[in-house]
């Protein structure tokens, strides 16, 4: 059994001139419980409870839970009181490994996407350096992200929930995941494709949210080589993605976005002056003359 993704709240509009009743989809946030191999409860996540299992799977990838995503062996939701419980099942090398982490359990708000680390010294892990990819052409991805919001069902119904969406190299979405927390719809999106027997080597994927370090991180470890982000990356971001190889266009809309590294996957991206001599990112409080 699961929980209802949105709620039909009445409320009140609010104009000028106007004051009326409406009833308004909202989305629902539930806290939603990892259990690893039923003796260790590792995060308390806030997310919309749809495709948890996805969740799950993708979730003990990124965050490195489980070395392969075979690992993986399997997981059941349950409806607890006040929240969803994910019961999963990874290897015993995998869970031993878990255990010598010596991370307490954790709770991550809707937009965390640092659960079980404890330290900064925690998250200056390697990212794989990621294969070279084929070239995909700007009007495949611009033919994705105008196909986007036709695949956002529950944004359609509550205008206010993220989507993480992977695109076959001619621009064809083939799977989207939705959630109120961005690192939850990528860890759902992760979960699905590998769950289905496929990777990322071939394609991009396509994100409704900022690309912040922890999204530059799972994508990475995903192997995602190229990323579409409709908003802005941070500094720290680039970094990583400059770390694993990776190809990232942000600040994404159908009629222009901006190439911040990684032009050899983008099919006649080069200008007269090359865009990769400027991709490099400068810490702050550093110029370079």
């Amino acid at each position: 059994m699961t929980l209802p993704a949105a709620a039909r709240i009445d409320a009140l509009r609010l104009a000028a001139d106007d004051v009326r009743r409406v009833a308004l989809g909202v989305a629902e946030e539930v806290p939603v419980s990892l259990v690893f191999n039923e003796l260790h409860p590792y995060a308390v996540m806030m997310a919309s409870p749809l495709d948890l299992e996805d969740f799950a799977r993708g979730f003990a990838v990124t965050e490195r839970i489980v070395s392969t995503p075979g690992n993986f062996l399997g997981c059941e939701v349950h409806e607890v009181e006040n929240g969803m419980e994910i019961r999963a099942r990874i290897t015993g090398a995998d869970f031993s490994r878990l255990l010598h982490r010596g991370r307490r359990a954790m709770t991550g708000r809707t937009g965390c996407g640092l659960c079980g680390v404890d330290t900064i010294a925690a998250l200056e892990q390697p990212v794989p350096r990621l294969a070279q990819g084929g070239g995909v052409t700007l009007d495949a991805i611009r033919r994705a992200l105008a196909a986007l919001p036709g695949f956002q069902c529950l944004n359609a119904e509550t205008h206010m929930v993220h989507a993480a969406a992977w695109s076959l190299p001619d621009g064809e979405i083939v799977l989207v995941r939705e959630d109120v927390g961005r690192h939850n719809a990528l860890d759902k999106l992760i979960g699905a494709r590998f769950a289905a027997g496929r990777d990322f080597a071939e394609g991009f994927c396509l994100l409704t949210s900022r690309y912040s370090f922890e999204m530059a991180e799972k994508t990475a470890i995903a192997g995602m080589g190229l990323v579409v982000a409709v908003s802005a990356p941070t500094a720290r971001a680039l970094r990583v993605a400059e770390a694993a190889g990776q190809t990232v266009l942000a600040i994404a809309r159908t009629d222009s976005q901006i190439l911040f590294c990684g032009s050899d996957r983008i099919a006649a991206a080069r200008p007269a002056e090359d865009v990769s001599r400027g991709t490099s990112v400068e810490p702050a409080g550093q110029a370079t003359l």
